[in-house]
């Protein structure tokens, strides 16, 4: 009764493109480890700061 031919994403991905994300994020796991309290805090400092110059840029404007 329903057609699922209309969506966009109704069919399956590639099973080997995923399974070849799955292998270069899992070797990237294990030589690196896990995003430590210092990455994401740098990448935090890194995001409020883009925002302030933004912010600074609009008000000059």
């Amino acid at each position: 009764m329903f057609d699922d031919s209309n969506k966009p994403l109704s069919h399956l991905s590639d099973p080997y493109a995923a399974k070849a994300n799955f292998d270069v994020n899992e070797k990237r796991l294990h030589s690196q480890g896990a995003p430590g309290l210092l990455y994401q805090v740098t990448n935090l400092l890194i995001l409020v700061g883009i925002i302030a110059v933004i912010i600074v840029l609009v008000r000059i404007f």
